[in-house]
């Protein structure tokens, strides 16, 4: 599978989770070694009255939960936004190798945006990113949500 197909997985994610009623975010957690995909999930915010629980941090605690590991040395993480700064540092301390994001987040991101978080000194583990990938679809997906939460 391409980097696209992981995406698209992503945004069949964060599609559930805007049905869920909440902030239509996927991610998707990669071994591409094996080219086999260790966990994916949406945002559960609302539902499991959790701030922590954004589509990256449920995917991350499913993914370490299958590899009986507490870091994903080697795996990549696709995600339909750029994550925020709890978001980042999580990633950083699971030793992701590689980080796709879609829409980037002026407002709230933590990773290109605001606190860049693995620009500090103090980051142990700086991911290799590559954000913008199906970032207009990814980014109309957020826009019509809060658009129609305005009305």
């Amino acid at each position: 599978m391409t980097a696209n197909d992981y995406m698209r997985i992503a945004l069949e994610e964060a599609r559930a989770a805007g049905q869920r009623g909440e902030v239509p975010v996927g991610a998707v957690i990669v071994n591409p070694a094996r080219d086999d995909i260790l966990a994916q999930a949406g945002n559960r915010v609302e539902e499991l009255a959790d701030p922590t629980a954004h589509a990256e941090m449920i995917a991350i605690r499913r993914a370490t939960a299958k590899a009986g590991l507490s870091r994903l040395v080697g795996c990549d993480l696709y995600v339909t936004l750029e994550p925020c700064p709890m978001c980042a540092a999580a990633i950083s301390l699971a030793r992701i190798r590689r980080l796709y994001f879609g829409a980037y987040d002026p407002k709230s991101g933590g990773v290109e945006h605001g606190a860049t978080i693995f620009d500090h000194a103090t980051c142990h583990h700086r991911p290799e990113v590559i954000g913008g990938l199906v970032e207009s679809e990814a980014g109309v997906l957020l826009a019509d949500f809060f658009r129609a939460l305005r009305k």
